[in-house]
Order: structure tokens, then C-alpha cells, then sequence
């Protein structure tokens, strides 16, 4: 194994050194009182239509969805439907799924390879990958038509660590404003662009789309429905952090358990690869570590200063680095504690070094605010020759509750339901937040915010 040594310039976790805790938040600028009706209401439901979902950036798919010249994607929010495509140049698009002559739906199979051109169904106009008009079929029955005037409607696209995102706003800001500095210069040592998806479930979960954010965006739940989390992680309200950006956030909770036994703290960290699966490739290398310190009695004598925390993080970057990821800007405590990213409004990503799972959330197409769809999507950097390998295809889940999630997620997913049906009769009333609970306040107060823009 090669020895690695930190870098000491600034890295992209260092902002846990200097970032406030939960005893340096204001909190009067906290919707700390959460009204149940946002989760029930119908005509709640309608304004976040007009005035988020008609308006943000939100998340598509990877760009490597879309290797080749031709290679579409369907993107649906509640009842509207875009494309996203790459062109012949390389460039990708988005455009309105609706033909141009009568409106019918261009693309109806979530993905795919249109060749050169796109086909309305209907009445076979074509399209280029542009989106522009190239023909009609039986000319002498159209008449005289610009055809520079019908080409389909352009949406707004921008990519990102990876990802393309669309915004449905004809007067959209640009994505890399939208996210801000602090997102943009905190995600890039990840190499989050050259890691391969891995797991892309999606499935409606009865609940509403909120719920879900809600319930990442806390640690106050793991003693209740994550017990066994609690062998590696403490929940202490001065050991938190919190950097709030623009609209987004993240926040982290170091992974460990202070004065631990050295023997328990390593059996947690032998469980950990049952919510985050990399970590099996590190245990190797942990083994080794923590044998070095074995006496001939077998029991573990730890000298001041290490623990089988930090030598997981030796065993994370000397892994990776052997693997031929660059971690060089990426703190220690990157290699084994997650940072919590929400993306306002409706993507989350927890994310430490080699690996991501991203959760996001949309309303039901069917405008139920009692249901919502959620996607649940993982990636590990591997080396490039490793990708197909590991690649994993997209899985859309008919049957609800049939899919297996690994336990943590497993967890989460009985539990959201429960929380919706609990609302139900909490109706005109409100939920009242904690103080750990602070990222659930923020979003709320950034999507009130959100609601009362007008234009």
C-alpha cells in the first residue's frame, strides 16, 4: 500500500473547521413551526407547481446517460414533459416534448436513440437534435409554413459534477449561479463526475415530496429507526456543522464514538459496509492497520492521537490513491464522515470520498400531494476499465414496497409513510422543530421564500 500524506493547502472539507454549530445558529430566522397543511393541501400543492417546479434547476439524469449523438431522455414533472438530447456536436439540449404542429408528445419511452432525427408519431414532422423543423410529411397538404418559426421549444440545460439539470424557466439564471461558489469549489475534489452509477431505483412512496427532504435533512431519527448507527456515530450537538450557501446546505456529523472501546468501535466499522458499501474495499486495509497495534495478547493498544476512525481514514486514502483516485484535496475527515448536501430544492446527496447517493424527490404526476416519486441513485469512483462491470441500469419499481434497499434507506422508506398518515390528522395544526432540526427549518424558510416570488 502507498503511504499518502495529506495535503495542507485548502481543501474543500476545511469549512468544518470555522463553520458554526448548533449553539451559534440564530434561529429566529427558522420556520422552526412547520404547518401540517403544506404536506395535505391541494392548493399548497399548486403554487410549489407555479413557483418552484416551473422555476428551479432540478436534476435530469448523468451525462453519461447520454454518450452518443442521439441519445435522449425523457424528463417529467407533475403533468410536463421535456427532453434532454445530445447533438451531433456533443452539445446537450433540452426541449419541450410536444410537437409543434398539434402538441402531441414526441418521445414516449423514457429513452432512447432518435438517430438524426426526432419523428412526431402523429403526423411525422421531423426535428434535428437542434430541435429545429426539417420536415413535414406530404408538403402539398401543409401549405406554406416558416419552418424557422416551428422548431420545438428550448429549455434551459446545464451540467454539473456529472449531472445535467434543466430549468423550466424561459428566463432562467444561469445553473453555476443558481448553485453559488461555495457548492460549485466544495464538490469539485470529489471527482464526482468520473464516478459510475451503481444503483438508480425510482418509485412512488406514499407520502408527500417534502417528507422526504425533511427526513434527510436531520440525525435527530438514527437513535430511533437506525440503532445500529449509533456504534459510529454520536449524536452531539457541538460536534455538528453547518455551512448554509445561498439556498442550499450542508452539514456534517463526524463518524465517531468518543471513547469507544477499541474492540466495539472496529466491529461498528465491520458493519458499516451495510449502509455504505465502499467501505468493504477499505477493510482490508484496516485489518492490517488496526493488527499493527495488536499486542500478544491479541487486545488493541491504540497510542494517543489514533483511533480505528483515523486509521479508517488512512485506510480510505491509501486505498483510493492505489486505485488511482486523486483525494489530495480532500481532508481526513472527508474520507469517513459524510457531508449532507441539499440542493434546493428537491436534491440531496450525502458524499465522502469514493462514494455519493443522491435522493431526489418530485411531486406525483398525478398531483396528489399525498404521494410523491422518489429516486434513489449511488455512485463509487472505480477506474475507468471497471465501469461496465459495475454499471447498474435504471429499475422502476411497479409493485411498491418490493424492492430491497440496503438497511438504512430501508428504514427511512417504511418510515416517511408513517409520518404522512400522522399529518393527516394533524390537519390546521403545525409540527414544532428541535433545534438539531435546523436544516428542516431552513428549507422551509427557503421554500417560503420561494412561494412568494411573484414573478
Amino acid at each position: 500500500m502507498t503511504s499518502v500524506e495529506t495535503d495542507p493547502v485548502e481543501r474543500s472539507g476545511d469549512w468544518v473547521q470555522t463553520a458554526p454549530g448548533l449553539q451559534e445558529i440564530d434561529f429566529s430566522r427558522l420556520k422552526m413551526k412547520v404547518d401540517a397543511d403544506r404536506y395535505l393541501s391541494q392548493e399548497f400543492a399548486e403554487r410549489e407547481r407555479e413557483r418552484i417546479w416551473n422555476r428551479v434547476w432540478q436534476v435530469v439524469c448523468r451525462v453519461d446517460d447520454l454518450p452518443n449523438a442521439g441519445d435522449w431522455k425523457e424528463y417529467k414533472i407533475l403533468d410536463r414533459s421535456y427532453l434532454v438530447v445530445r447533438g451531433a456536436d456533443g452539445v446537450i439540449r433540452g426541449l419541450v416534448n410536444a410537437c409543434r404542429h398539434r402538441g402531441n408528445v414526441m418521445c414516449v419511452d423514457g429513452k432512447g436513440n432518435t438517430g438524426r432525427r426526432f419523428t412526431c408519431p402523429y403526423h411525422l414532422w421531423s426535428y434535428d437534435l437542434e430541435g429545429k423543423l426539417r420536415g413535414v410529411s406530404h408538403p402539398e397538404l401543409v401549405g406554406e409554413i416558416d419552418k424557422g418559426e416551428l422548431g420545438l421549444f428550448e429549455v434551459a440545460v446545464d451540467t454539473f459534477a456529472g449531472f445535467v439539470f434543466l430549468n423550466p424557466d424561459p428566463d432562467a439564471g444561469p445553473l453555476a449561479e443558481f448553485l453559488g461558489e461555495s457548492v460549485l469549489a466544495c464538490m469539485e475534489p470529489y471527482h464526482l463526475d468520473e464516478m459510475v452509477t451503481v444503483l438508480d431505483v425510482r418509485e412512488a412512496i406514499e407520502c408527500n415530496w417534502k417528507i422526504v427532504v425533511d427526513a434527510f435533512q436531520e440525525g435527530y431519527h438514527i437513535q430511533g429507526i437506525h440503532p445500529e448507527l449509533l456504534q459510529v456515530i454520536v449524536i452531539d450537538p457541538y460536534s455538528a456543522r453547518f455551512n448554509l450557501s445561498g439556498d442550499h446546505v450542508v452539514s456534517c456529523a463526524p463518524f465517531q464514538v468518543p471513547n469507544a472501546d477499541p474492540e466495539d468501535e472496529l466491529t461498528g466499522l465491520r458493519d458499516l459496509p451495510t449502509t455504505f458499501p465502499t467501505v468493504a474495499g477499505y477493510l482490508p486495509r484496516l485489518e492490517e492497520l488496526v493488527d499493527a497495534h495488536r499486542g500478544a495478547d491479541g487486545k488493541i493498544e491504540y497510542p494517543e492521537g489514533v483511533t480505528g476512525r483515523t486509521l479508517l481514514q488512512q485506510a480510505t486514502r491509501e486505498t483510493l490513491t492505489d486505485m488511482g483516485c486523486d483525494v489530495t484535496g480532500l481532508t481526513d475527515e472527508q474520507m469517513t464522515d459524510n457531508h449532507g448536501w441539499l440542493i434546493f430544492p428537491n436534491f440531496f446527496m450525502t458524499i465522502r470520498a469514493g462514494e455519493a447517493t443522491v435522493i431526489t424527490m418530485v411531486p406525483h404526476p398525478d398531483g396528489d400531494p399525498n404521494r410523491c416519486i422518489w429516486q434513489i441513485r449511488s455512485y463509487i469512483w472505480l477506474p475507468e476499465e471497471h465501469h461496465e462491470a459495475f454499471r447498474s441500469e435504471p429499475v422502476e419499481v411497479a409493485e411498491p414496497g418490493s424492492y430491497p434497499y440496503f438497511r438504512a434507506l430501508q428504514q427511512d422508506y417504511d418510515q416517511m409513510p408513517r409520518q404522512q398518515r400522522g399529518l393527516r390528522s394533524l390537519r390546521g395544526s403545525y409540527m414544532n422543530l428541535v433545534m438539531e432540526e435546523l436544516n428542516v427549518g431552513r428549507f422551509h424558510t427557503v421554500l417560503d421564500r420561494w412561494l412568494s416570488k411573484e414573478n
